[in-house]
């Protein structure tokens, strides 16, 4: 984005860019050569970020945004522990780091690396911490958000998004369901099953039509209308902010999406690891490089005009 402030010499964070100014506090995903893919570094400087707003007396509510031309294109899975690639059976493979350095919280001891999806708890874990934060969190997405960065924006609390963004998951057309299954909790069951079967993309006008997001404005006025809707909520008490935001999580929290949330790690492991055909992407990946791989699970789509 255009306005976003540069990082100053003494910025405790990396990947990211943190400040405060009239009662809002803004997280710069900061990667735009990566796309602002989310490294294990990244996950940790929002949630540090996200803890400094909440107990920041000043703040009121927290804008997620990013520099360059995409929100998130997902994981960063470079940072990632690499997983086995030798013969060993599929419920067997471990995940691992040749520096033996594994993230916050990963449980890699071999009674639990391969089989409880280290990988998918830590998505889980990592942004349910914008669900719990006492604070609003505002996620203004444009360009492409994908993957991995469509479960940080669908765990924000309101989110507007340039018309013409680029929203969905692909990867559900050949490696593995939601790390996070936020699909049936924010749009209909029809969308749900078409967007999660299908890994279609939608534009950010269409995301705010079947309900996925509350807003979507032309890309020319994403900024502007996104700071007004925010001078007018951060107008609002904090206390009282907090007490609207919970008493909506609780209703949805009663219906089971932390308990669906929790459990999903199971779907992750079986369909990535233990249905037929669970390597294929993988195996492409080898074969001819990632653009191969990519154009073996989404050629299918693209020849029918799908995104």
């Amino acid at each position: 984005m255009t306005d976003a402030q540069e990082r100053s010499d003494d910025d405790p964070f990396a990947e990211i860019l943190y400040s405060v100014s009239d009662r809002v506090a803004t997280i710069v995903l900061d990667k735009p050569e990566r796309r602002n893919s989310l490294s294990f570094r990244m996950r940790r400087e929002i949630i540090t970020a996200l803890r400094s707003a909440e107990r920041d007396d000043d703040v009121s509510v927290v804008l997620i945004k990013a520099n360059g031309p995409s929100f998130s294109a997902g994981y960063d899975l470079s940072t990632a522990p690499r997983k086995q690639t030798d013969d060993a059976p599929d419920h067997d493979a471990k995940y691992y780091r040749d520096d033996g350095n594994y993230p916050e919280q990963w449980v890699a001891a071999d009674e639990f690396n391969g089989w409880t999806d280290q990988w998918a708890r830590s998505c889980v874990r990592d942004w349910m911490n914008v669900w719990n934060l006492l604070k609003p969190v505002v996620a203004m997405v444009h360009g492409h958000c994908l993957a991995g960065g469509t479960e940080l924006m669908s765990l924000c609390d309101i989110v507007f998004a340039a018309e013409d963004a680029q929203i969905g998951y692909p990867p559900t057309r050949g490696m593995t369901t939601p790390d996070i299954p936020f699909f049936p909790w924010k749009m209909t069951m029809a969308q749900a099953k078409y967007l999660q079967l299908t890994g279609n993309s939608v534009t950010g006008a269409e995301a705010a039509r079947i309900g996925w997001i509350a807003k979507a404005f032309p890309a020319a006025e994403l900024e502007a209308e996104t700071m007004r809707e925010l001078r007018a909520i951060s107008s609002i008490a904090p206390a009282l902010l907090a007490a609207n935001k919970h008493s909506v999580n609780q209703a949805y929290e009663i219906q089971g999406m932390r308990t669906h949330f929790d459990q999903s790690w199971s779907w992750h492991a079986l369909s990535g690891s233990l249905r037929p055909g669970a390597r294929t992407f993988a195996e492409k990946i080898r074969e001819g490089g990632l653009r191969h791989a990519l154009d073996w699970r989404d050629g299918p789509f693209r020849a029918e005009g799908f995104r």
